[in-house]
């Protein structure tokens, strides 16, 4: 039996046992969960020289330190000693210099081949943030490290035990074999098809799974899953076979592997899953982008109309017309393409472009009756919509001119009869002066329009005694007039029109 030996300054963790790194425990930590790699720890730590120089203190800053544990972020005995640590630990750790600084050390604090002592106490940590946005949706922690260097990417063929839980209660256990990128076929949650492309080989690991990379608002009943909960999986990765990269293949692989693409597309369209057909066209077109072979030109075509049609019935409108765009730019007169992105435009309230694609749809197949009737549809919105702007209009002119009568009531107050009321008591000669002198203007303007007001008056007085002169001749009865004007007044009231100057057509 090998007895460990125990240096004064703590046990041997480096994992060649050469003394690289000792470790000695000054205050036990809790419980019996260690971090494990990619998790993100938080720690305070003390550094210093052999001699006690202090180069470095958290503890100073009153600020921990946090840091992603065996990611290379931090000196390498730093990674193989945090992860030995318990939560509330407090340890010293020794770095020989090849597990720290190396020959070069880090002027000027620290010198070339030095060991260092780091007083380390633990205070917590997170496991390994895997979902896309950061935002802690999807958490890892590693269970045991798998093999080699290569993970699995979207669209290899993968093995995996899946236990899941929810609120420490199982419900389900299963191993499942699919293809990554479609595991929903399989009722494999979104957040594990993630992290899995994170996995290596014979990797087992915890993922806490957020709603949103879960199950959704929509839980799930036949698991006793309410909407809305967080789910833990725990996840082995048993194998996978990657799926080629477009680089590595020949135009003729490139074909064949879009081909197989497209027919899953078509599969999962027919069985209603729109969301991994668009993902299957998507494919084609990543594999075929730089393709100008004919062969490609027929499968780009088809996946971006496929996509078009996908999206179209997600109500996706702009990734639609987007699509369709692009199967016009290969085929500009291609029918489908057209009438597609009509329907895209007529969702994103655009009749009038919509309907020029309605109308070139015809030119090309004048017995396209969805797109004859598309066009009735498309006049009966252009027409609502200029009749709204009409609207929009008449109430903007009205605005327009109430914001201009409100100015010209603050600024002429006199058209009211309202003299302005100049409020600062005291003011420089300049100022004053050029205020009476405005006052005075005012006054003239305000004269002026009265004496027009008055000779208006008396004009309009002199035309109708004028008018009467001309209608009541002698002889004529006061009583037959008044009828007249009735009767006129009535059928006008009737027809609802009024005739202006000029003669009556």
């Amino acid at each position: 039996m090998t007895v460990e030996q125990v240096s004064p300054n703590g046990i041997d963790i480096s994992k060649a046992k050469d003394g690289g790194v000792l470790k000695r425990i000054i205050k036990e930590g809790t419980g019996t969960d260690l971090p494990s790699k990619g998790n993100k720890v938080t720690v305070h730590y003390t550094g210093t020289l052999l001699d006690g120089t202090k180069f470095d203190s958290s503890k100073d800053r009153n600020t921990p330190f946090t840091f992603n544990l065996g990611l290379g972020s931090v000196i390498s005995a730093w990674d193989i000693g945090v992860a030995t640590m318990k939560r509330g630990e407090v340890c010293m750790l020794t770095c020989r210099s090849d597990y720290a600084y190396g020959k070069t050390g880090s002027p000027p604090t620290i010198p070339p081949d030095a060991t260092l002592q780091f007083e380390i106490e633990m205070i917590d940590w997170q496991g390994e943030d895997l979902s896309p946005k950061e935002n802690g949706a999807i958490i890892r922690t590693l269970i045991s490290v798998g093999d080699g260097h290569s993970n699995p990417n979207e669209g290899s063929q993968v093995d995996v035990h899946l236990v899941g839980k929810y609120q420490n209660k199982v419900f389900e256990d299963r191993s499942v074999n699919f293809c990554l990128g479609e595991g929903i076929e399989s009722g494999v949650p979104d957040g594990i098809e993630i992290a899995l492309q994170k996995f290596k080989k014979g990797e087992k690991s915890i993922l806490k799974l957020k709603p949103e990379y879960a199950f959704g608002e929509a839980g799930k009943p036949e698991f006793q899953i309410p909407p809305g909960a967080t789910v833990e999986y725990e996840v082995e990765l048993k194998s996978f076979e990657m799926e080629p990269e477009s680089w590595s293949l020949d135009e003729e692989g490139r074909v064949e592997q879009a081909q197989l693409y497209k027919e899953k597309g078509t599969k999962y369209f027919k069985s209603g899953n729109l969301k991994l057909a668009v993902k299957m066209y998507k494919k084609i077109l990543d594999f075929l982008n730089d393709d100008a072979e004919e062969n490609s030109k027929s499968l780009k075509l088809a996946a971006h109309l496929n996509a078009a049609l996908c999206h179209l019935k997600l109500n996706d409108n702009k990734d639609a017309v987007d699509h369709c765009d692009k199967a016009l730019a290969i085929d500009s007169k291609n029918e489908k393409g057209l009438f597609r992105r009509g329907q895209g435009y007529l969702a994103l309230a655009e009749p009038e472009l919509a309907k020029q694609d309605f109308e070139a749809v015809l030119a090309l197949a004048p017995e396209n009756k969805a797109a004859a009737n598309s066009i009735v549809i498309c006049n009966g919105l252009i027409k609502e919509q200029k009749k709204k702007e009409k609207m929009i209009y008449a109430n903007m002119f009205e605005k327009f001119a109430q914001k201009d009568r409100e100015e010209k009531e603050s600024r002429f107050g006199w058209w009211d009869g309202i003299r302005p009321v100049t409020p600062a008591p005291y003011r420089d000669e300049e100022v004053e002066e050029e205020q009476n002198s405005k006052s005075k203007d005012l006054q003239k303007k305000k004269e002026f329009i009265e004496r027009m007001k008055k000779h208006k008056l008396e004009m309009e007085k002199e035309k109708e005694a004028s008018v009467k002169d001309q209608v009541t001749t002698p002889g004529e009865d006061a009583a037959d007039k008044n009828v007249e004007v009735d009767s006129s007044a009535k059928e006008e009231k009737e027809t609802g029109r009024t005739e202006g100057p000029g003669p009556t057509i």
